[in-house]
């Protein structure tokens, strides 16, 4: 069985699969000083709940956009599954696809597995909408190579900046404000950043769209997808396990070849 870790700016995410069939699925915060050790224990409980073991896990690929993630990560694989993980961003990993942009190397690992996942379940080109640490809409060629993308501040994030620099304007939850005008200072703040972002989201897709001149499918992922889609009929598909599901992709392709 196969152990794929995506660990990101917010949260990391644990999946098992077996085969191509996802078998379970756990999420932690990411705290950059958690041990290899704290994470396994952590992990053998919940893998315990599961009818699962370290001893039945037996290969391991990892994809994270948080360096200092990553040597805790890679030991918690060496120590306990006994297996040297894959890592998204290796060199000599065969993605079956190439980035079309200036630094290939500065793409993150996750927007790789998104771009991999959404190219195996949908034809032709793609903009995924991931709705993150920040919100990326990353371009997916008709051949499933990365064609380039756009980057935006994150919901989560924008509406923590606004918090953080305005010293009267209180912590608020991204919230789908019934009505656009505020009556008072939260309930203007969550319309300015749901709407606000349900702006920017749909006409940026427009933009995206008329630019590249082809037809796209418009596929969200990310914590926020669901949140926001009511108000997006641009965004055709939600899948919420897009970048796990290219992990596992990723690794099949590659143990075909070891």
């Amino acid at each position: 069985m196969l152990l794929a870790i995506d660990a990101g700016n917010t949260n990391i995410v644990f999946a098992v699969y077996d085969g191509d069939k996802p078998r379970a699925q756990w999420r932690a915060a990411t705290h950059t000083e958690r041990t290899s050790d704290e994470y396994a224990m952590w992990l053998s409980q919940l893998l315990a709940q599961e009818g699962l073991s370290f001893a039945r896990l037996d290969a391991a690929i990892i994809a994270t956009v948080v360096p200092a993630l990553l040597f805790d990560l890679r030991n918690l694989c060496r120590k306990y599954l006994k297996t040297e993980p894959l890592i998204v961003g290796d060199p000599a990993l065969d993605m079956g696809m190439k980035a079309n942009v200036e630094r290939p190397q500065s793409v993150g690992a996750d927007r790789l597995c998104n771009t991999v996942a959404a190219h195996e379940r949908y034809k032709g080109a793609v903009i995924v909408v991931d709705f993150g640490t920040a919100t990326n809409f990353d371009i997916v060629a008709e051949n499933g190579d990365f064609d380039g993308s756009v980057i935006a501040p994150g919901a989560n994030l924008s509406i923590e900046a606004l918090h953080q620099a305005a010293a009267l304007l209180p912590r608020v939850a991204i919230h789908r404000a019934q009505q656009v005008i505020g009556r008072d200072t939260v309930a203007s703040m969550q319309s300015g950043v749901y709407w606000g972002y349900v702006g920017l989201i749909d006409g940026l897709i427009t933009r995206i769209k008329a630019e590249y001149g082809k037809p796209m499918t418009v596929v969200a992922t990310g914590g926020l997808a669901h949140l926001f889609r009511p108000d997006i009929p641009a965004i055709e598909h939600i899948e919420p396990d897009l970048t796990i599901r290219g992990l596992m992709l990723i690794h099949a392709r590659n143990a075909k070849q070891a």
